[in-house]
């Protein structure tokens, strides 16, 4: 145990509450509580802007903390930025992903039991909200290098109850969209792109997001634009964004969904549908706060998705150039696409299991996450059968995520690229 009284702190003048190993120096490093953010490769960070602490002392000031306009400003510039009609913003890409659902099913009277294709390697969300909305996910293997849904194995697995896919872009890669997207259109299926981790990123046809029925995207804390928690559907459908409003606010009538929709003759129709409620609906709504939070983040998009690409990089120029392909898998980016990298995936390709790596990538402040494992959680027991999903399986038996986000330092980069040699070479 390492006995830090009275040391000082590697990065700092003041005294050293906390240690992380470092391999080249082979030995503990300290740092200081202040240091904290210095010393940790984390997979996701946030900073907090001026505008952003005027919007925040304005909402305040106002008393206004429901649904207004901040929400609708955000929603508005998400939308556009996708080239879509519409933005319905909820608490979280889970909550949105699970309206969009209940919105087809709802408008277009699918039948508990329905089908909805889903990636065999995503996060447990997207297939918890079709367990949620009474439907059977059924699994479709990924692609080993780009770990989207391989649209090879779609066909096969439709069935005459098949309603919807709804494909994920894992850690910021979009899937083959085009391919999916004629797949859909061939058996009129509706397609619901979980665009969670890939926010602003171009793909063959047009913006992630926009090529199906409905787009989704997570304001969670390790994505590009951070509410904390926070998700947006978005939609050139009419009656698609009408309904998700609804299911949004209680499944409240479309005709008040917020306190703007008073008028001041007090119309008798509007005073009655102010709790008049047309659906099984939920409580998923934001406030002001998170979407002032994420206005001025919106500004900056750009220059941080070109940061999170250097970066990353730089992290496979460490692997690609120091001859360690035999080792470990890099992201690939699919032709005619962009890259969000909201994280970094590799795939261990050396002996033994990726744990030991982990392990030691952990021991040296880096964080890590499982690559996106869905086919082994205990909930889904008895659901799927793993060896049905040969690449799903390798990425839970060899995959694993870092940070790469755009509030990384030089060192912190440095030390990542040490770690991954190091090991390397033992």
């Amino acid at each position: 145990m390492i006995k830090l009284a009275g040391q000082p702190c590697a990065y700092c003048d003041n005294m050293a509450t906390r240690s992380y190993f470092s391999p080249i120096a082979a030995k503990n490093v300290l740092y200081c509580d202040a240091c904290h953010p210095t010393a940790i490769v984390s997979l996701g960070d946030w900073r907090v802007g001026e505008k952003t602490l005027q919007r925040v002392e304005q909402i305040l000031e106002s008393g206004r903390l429901s649904y207004g306009p901040y929400c609708r400003e955000f929603e508005s510039q998400i939308a556009r930025a996708h080239a879509s009609n519409h933005g319905v913003v909820s608490n979280s890409g889970t909550s949105s992903l699970q309206v969009a659902l209940q919105t087809l099913k709802e408008v277009h009277g699918w039948q508990d039991g329905d089908e909805v294709l889903v990636p065999a390697s995503t996060f447990v969300a997207t297939v918890n909200i079709v367990i949620h909305n009474r439907l059977k996910p059924v699994l479709i293997d990924v692609e080993d290098r780009y770990y989207a849904m391989d649209p090879t194995h779609i066909e096969r697995a439709i069935t005459g109850r098949t309603r919807c896919i709804i494909p994920v872009h894992p850690y910021g890669q979009p899937a083959d969209m085009l391919a999916i997207m004629e797949i859909a259109d061939q058996h009129d299926l509706k397609v619901i792109e979980d665009s969670c981790e890939a926010m602003f990123v171009d793909q063959a046809g047009g913006m992630v997001g926009s090529s199906g029925d409905i787009g989704i995207f997570s304001t969670y804390m390790a994505h590009l634009i951070t509410t904390g928690v926070g998700g947006v559907a978005v939609t050139d459908s009419d009656e698609y964004a009408e309904v998700m409003r609804s299911l949004v606010n209680h499944g409240r009538s479309p005709r008040y969904l917020s306190i703007d929709d008073d008028d001041q003759d007090s119309d008798l129709e509007l005073l009655q549908a102010r709790f008049r409620f047309e659906r099984v609906g939920h409580s998923f709504r934001i406030t002001e706060l998170e979407a002032a939070l994420a206005l001025e983040q919106l500004d900056n998009r750009h220059s941080w998705l070109k940061t999170r690409q250097v970066i990353a990089s730089a992290y496979t120029q460490t692997i690609t150039e120091g001859g360690l392909r035999d080792l470990y898998q890099v992201p690939q980016v699919r032709p005619n696409c962009g890259h969000a990298f909201m994280v970094y995936p590799i795939v261990w390709l050396g002996d033994g299991d990726k744990w030991h790596l982990i392990r030691q990538l952990e021991r040296c402040g880096i964080e890590t996450r499982e690559a996106l494992p869905i086919i082994n959680q205990p909930v889904y027991a008895g659901l799927f059968e793993p060896a049905q999903y040969p690449v799903a399986q390798w990425l839970v038996e060899r995959g694993f995520y870092i940070g790469c986000h755009q509030h990384l330092t030089p060192e912190h980069i440095c030390r990542v690229q040490e770690v991954l040699r190091e090991f390397a070479h033992r």
